[in-house]
């Protein structure tokens, strides 16, 4: 329904001839105390008219009022108000108005009589509503005649008192406030009914038109009456019968002036208008079934009037049409709310996602290349505590030599972009999480997610800067295993079997020793084949333990990625993705689904 800016008119108390409902404006006696059959309860309110004393009206209002406003209904309704206040910083307040104006009408409704039930009269020019509210008030209450528009403004009928609050909502000012007639047949089954007859729907008076769209917004019931000719009504349809087709159980179809309808032709225009109604989303009352009570009469004659005033008398009587207008209008919110918290997607974050994401920034700080690099200089350093001292010696002089040469030698070469590479590889680990996470959600919560990745991601390629330092390559020696020792000595007792051997060797040739090159020589083959033999094999061995070394670096670097990552961009998005499912929960309730229907 089309909620319209009510005017509000102040009821005149000039009009003499009609009491509007409020019970403190019953005229009083000579003695100035209120009608004898009036009770003033506890409240400072009358209760009248009601057949019953003041302790059993004060009951049976309660009752109702529970009845309206509590069960499904009321934690609907807490659900829509919790889901409003969870989504006001997500969703734009267009998408949201539709719903507050909902909640709001539905405290208001609540806040008033729940004895009440206020149902409209509406239809289109000429169909007849007006004589047919008369016929069912029992009294030439709205104008009638060939004139069009014939009513101007709303027209009210209550049966009972204690409606003025309904009609002062509905903004009907006390000179448009009538009585019925009383002691007709079935009037006390129409107590609590307040029938109100609306302008008609395409009249060409705008003011005509807003009437009808704001009183539609805020009644109990609706009776659309329409006629032979004009039944079928584009305007009529598409504008009021299609969106309203969620309110089928607060809704009567009325085919009036069927009097001028020859043999089985009303018949056959009543099936298509069923037809019509059916292709219009909107359930049909028929066979026990919840829906729109379908109907033909003629008000001019009679005809089907009875009918009707027992189908009302048996709606106003059950007390729950505020509640189903209300749970309609709770289910039209709730409908075009959808698309904004239903999808298809699942609100959280991929094992495989998540294990792209640190694996994007392992590489954007450099975690394997850090541990390849731990991994050089555990094996480097092991060579040289293990390798030949020749070698040694030959390294040294190298390094004496040339030092700023071997010095680049030892740093790993990287490419001159590498700063920027980092940093598109951060910003691309962000999108493709950020993606993942969002894929399948609705726009709103979507577009949320992506903005929770960005804003955590701000900084980050900074901070892994700062951890491919600190928490680099290990700073100082590797330690030393428990072999080394072994391996040391060793490799100087070849060592020294090289020097003994050349020494002996030396000796024989000036002299000091006697001849015998064989001893000298297989000492010092020994010790020349056995120091490069020592060093293959601790270097064999040493291929384990270095393997593990670089590893633990590469691992302890990527760690540290990952956890700077959760904080900054997974934990940010978790949060997000918690907050939908929040929301979404809320709307499951709102919406009356089933937790596996969602």
């Amino acid at each position: 329904m089309t909620a319209v800016t009510a005017v509000t008119d102040q009821p005149e108390h000039n009009e003499t001839r009609w009491d509007d409902g409020l019970i403190a404006r019953r005229v009083p006696d000579a003695d100035g105390d209120a009608d004898a059959d009036s009770e003033i309860d506890e409240d400072g309110r009358l209760l009248v008219d009601l057949g019953l004393d003041g302790s059993s009206a004060r009951e049976e209002a309660t009752h109702h009022f529970a009845v309206a406003s509590g069960g499904p209904l009321r934690v609907r309704l807490d659900a829509l108000r919790e889901l409003i206040g969870l989504s006001q910083t997500r969703l734009d307040g267009k998408t949201l108005i539709e719903a507050g104006r909902v909640l709001d009408e539905a405290a208001a409704r609540r806040g008033l009589s729940p004895q009440h039930t206020v149902v409209a009269i509406a239809g289109a020019t000429g169909s007849g509503k007006s004589t047919l509210f008369n016929a069912l008030a029992g009294v030439q209450i709205s104008e009638t005649g060939l004139r069009r528009p014939t009513t101007a403004a709303p027209i009210a009928c209550s049966w009972t008192d204690g409606a003025a609050g309904l009609l002062d909502r509905l903004s009907i000012p006390g000179r448009l406030r009538r009585r019925p007639m009383h002691g007709g047949e079935g009037d006390e089954a129409m107590r609590g009914l307040v029938l109100v007859d609306l302008p008609d729907h395409d009249s060409a008076m705008v003011a005509h038109r807003e009437h009808v769209e704001r009183v539609l917004a805020l009644v109990d019931a609706v009776i659309w009456v329409v006629d032979p000719e004009k039944y079928a009504d584009a305007v009529l349809h598409e504008r009021y019968l299609r969106p309203l087709a969620g309110h089928a159980e607060v809704t009567f179809v009325v085919l009036n002036q069927v009097d001028r309808l020859p043999g089985e032709a009303a018949d056959q225009v009543l099936d298509d208008l069923r037809r019509l109604l059916d292709e219009d989303g909107m359930a049909l009352g028929e066979h026990g079934e919840p829906g729109a009570t379908v109907l033909a009469l003629s008000a001019l004659t009679g005809e089907g009037v009875g009918e009707l005033r027992e189908l009302l008398g048996q709606f106003t009587q059950e007390r729950g049409a505020a509640t189903r207008r209300l749970s309609a209008d709770v289910d039209g919110a709730a409908w075009r709310l959808r698309p904004v918290y239903m999808a298809d997607g699942r609100p959280e974050i991929g094992a495989v996602a998540r294990e792209e994401f640190e694996n994007h920034l392992a590489e954007a700080v450099g975690a394997l290349a850090a541990g390849q690099a731990a991994e050089r200089a555990w094996r480097r350093n092991a060579g040289r505590a293990c390798g030949t001292p020749w070698l040694r010696l030959w390294r040294w002089y190298e390094t004496q030599r040339s030092p700023r040469a071997v010095a680049r030698s030892l740093i790993p070469s990287a490419p001159a972009e590498e700063g920027i590479t980092a940093r598109q590889r951060v910003e691309q680990a962000v999108r493709t999480v950020a993606d993942d996470a969002a894929t399948g959600l609705p726009t709103p919560w979507a577009q949320a997610v992506r903005e929770a990745a960005v804003r955590g991601a701000e900084g980050l390629p900074e901070t892994l800067d700062e951890l491919s330092v600190t928490a680099g390559v290990p700073r100082g020696r590797p330690p030393r295993p428990a072999w080394w020792p072994a391996a040391v000595l060793a490799q100087a007792s070849m060592t020294l079997l090289q020097i003994y051997g050349g020494l002996w060797l030396l000796g024989q040739i000036i002299g000091v020793f006697e001849p015998g090159l064989l001893p000298p020589v297989l000492l010092m083959l020994a010790g020349i084949v056995g120091g490069p033999l020592v060093e293959w094999t601790c270097s064999m061995a040493a291929r384990g333990p270095a393997r593990r070394y670089g590893q633990d670096a590469e691992r302890r670097l990527r760690q540290a990625a990952a956890g700077c990552g959760r904080a900054r961009v997974l934990e940010p998005v978790a949060a997000e993705l918690l907050r939908y499912q929040e929301v979404r929960q809320q709307y499951v309730t709102v919406a009356g689904l089933s937790t596996t229907g969602q």
